[in-house]
């Protein structure tokens, strides 16, 4: 069995309502499995705006419950394409209580389970706590037909615990759906999840919206990647401006290579990390 796998990831623009959202990125889908691609994921919430930029209830709407008409629907479109989909939404779990999540199905349909957010930011044009309770999973990794594959949602990108916990867990493939804005954080964009990738020897997916949307003045850029377990982008960056698909192959054999030649999991001190953990 090879060990590359093709891998996919788009960056879209926000279309004004969820049912053509949702048409767009089954478009996408479909030309991903065209190209051969056996693993996809989308942006962060991809089948909303981000509307966070406010905090308003009428906002509550636009959740859904795992086995609501999104989720089912993108059940079949694995089950069309033969790809492994990481699919983020807006979860109602139960009446007043949500969660940032994403959804991993298998090729077949198989929902194999999901990832709840845990870091949960509260700052101006990203009002997450008004919507969202932190995820309370922990960090799944998913064996899938594309390999061992993690999630970790946007502002979780930040902390660096879950990133490590992905790691120990064995994962070989962490995708990072977002939505962050140009003049925020965007210089870190392109260091952070490098950084986590060679700290934690995996291939990572970074994800980004593009564009301004309807509820705020956020300028999503995009520039979605791959990035390896060396730090280096798999492939080019995504564009900062316009929408795109980004179709990779990824040498998971490289992520033993890497282990092996850098050890850091070897040289590890669990026995001295415990002040991390005190409040």
């Amino acid at each position: 069995m090879s060990s590359t796998v093709r891998a996919a990831i788009v960056q879209a623009k926000w279309t004004g309502d969820t049912a053509s959202m949702i048409e767009v990125h089954e478009a996408w889908a479909r030309t991903a499995a065209e190209q051969g691609a056996q693993v996809m994921g989308f942006q962060e919430v991809f089948n909303a705006p981000y509307f966070c930029q406010v905090q308003e209830p009428e906002h509550y709407a636009w959740a859904e419950p795992l086995d609501g008409p999104t989720v089912t629907r993108m059940q079949a479109l694995a089950r069309e394409t033969g790809m492994v989909l990481v699919v983020p939404v807006f979860e109602r779990e139960s009446a007043g209580n949500f969660y940032n999540t994403a959804v991993v199905i298998e090729r077949d349909g198989e929902v194999l389970g999901s990832y709840r957010k845990h870091h949960i930011p509260q700052v101006k044009g990203f009002w997450e706590k008004f919507y969202f309770r932190p995820g309370n999973l922990g960090w799944p990794v998913f064996e899938t037909s594309a390999g061992r594959i993690g999630v970790y949602i946007c502002y979780d990108r930040h902390f660096p615990e879950g990133w490590r916990a992905l790691g120990l867990a064995g994962a070989q493939i962490v995708f990072n759906p977002s939505a962050t804005s140009r003049g925020l954080s965007a210089y870190l964009w392109k260091l952070e999840q490098p950084a986590a990738a060679v700290a934690n020897e995996y291939f990572v997916a970074a994800i980004n919206r593009i564009g301004v949307e309807e509820y705020g003045d956020n300028d999503f850029y995009g520039t979605s990647y791959f990035v390896d377990p060396r730090g280096q982008f798999v492939g080019d960056v995504g564009s900062d401006t316009d929408e795109e698909l980004l179709v990779r192959d990824l040498d998971l054999g490289l992520i033993d290579e890497v282990r092996e030649q850098w050890a850091f999991y070897r040289d590890r001190r669990p026995d001295a990390y415990g002040s991390l953990v005190t409040p």
